[in-house]
């Protein structure tokens, strides 16, 4: 893939929408909107890392309440011929052909290597990534059995929401105590997953979201880890403007 002169890739995760309040849930929603309307004039491509949603489900007929502002943008852009790629989450991995037969989004569930203006680059979430977390690994697992995901389509959307929420720890998300966290590289996950995969292959650039602190990250002089944050507090992104990559904060 070529850049052609003036179009940039973008790169953003983690808006956790719809918690955890509806206010602040439709703050977020509109920012990122005002976002995609900023930048879509110089976008080749769109990349959205995952957990876009807190809780994500698509029943045969029915999909979550809300979002409905963020979603006709996402169709706007798409149907304009921007492609967004949307990789799923540990919080939305559950799409079963909404998102793309209605908003127009490509899906992914693990990470995909791509190439543009020559550089190489490995995209993903980030969940699941990397030695330990081996509880969360098996759960991952189990959420994506499809004898879950039939069982959990026979509760009504309702019951099914307020089970979900049990699990979720809303306070997390309105705790801004966490907003001076760096990444150790020495202790991180998805550093030590770059460095394994450097082993056997070489990528310029490693992007992932999940772990909500953005970094820029050398590994071995000449590849980079680069994680886009989070827009629950900081509004990061990531943008690579055909020669090198960026990690940016969208000021309105």
């Amino acid at each position: 893939m070529e850049l052609q002169k003036g179009r940039k890739i973008f790169f953003v995760s983690d808006s956790h929408l719809g918690i955890p309040s509806y206010s602040e849930s439709l703050f977020r929603e509109k920012k990122l909107v005002k976002w995609l309307d900023t930048v879509r004039s110089e976008a080749a491509v769109i990349y959205l890392l995952g957990d876009i949603f807190e809780f994500w489900f698509e029943y045969q007929t029915v999909v979550p309440k809300g979002f409905a502002r963020l979603l006709g943008k996402l169709a706007e852009i798409t149907d304009s011929g921007i492609p967004v790629f949307f990789f799923t989450g540990n919080h939305d991995l559950w799409t079963f052909g909404y998102l793309e037969q209605e908003i127009g989004l490509k899906i992914f569930n693990e990470p995909v290597g791509i190439s543009c203006n020559g550089k190489s680059f490995l995209i993903g979430h980030g969940d699941g990534l990397g030695p330990g977390d081996l509880s969360y690994k098996i759960a991952k697992r189990a959420y994506n059995s499809r004898l879950l995901q039939r069982i959990f389509s026979y509760f009504h959307p309702g019951l099914g929401s307020k089970l979900v929420s049990l699990f979720t720890k809303k306070e997390r998300y309105s705790n801004r105590s966490d907003l001076q966290a760096v990444v150790d590289p020495l202790n991180e996950k998805l550093v030590a997953y770059c460095n394994e995969i450097l082993q056997s292959k070489h990528y310029d650039f490693f992007i992932f979201g999940h772990r909500h602190i953005p970094c820029d990250i050398s590994l071995n002089g000449r590849a980079r880890y680069i994680n886009t944050g989070e827009w629950v507090n900081r509004f990061t992104y990531a943008v690579f403007d055909g020669n090198d990559m960026h990690l940016k904060t969208f000021n309105e």
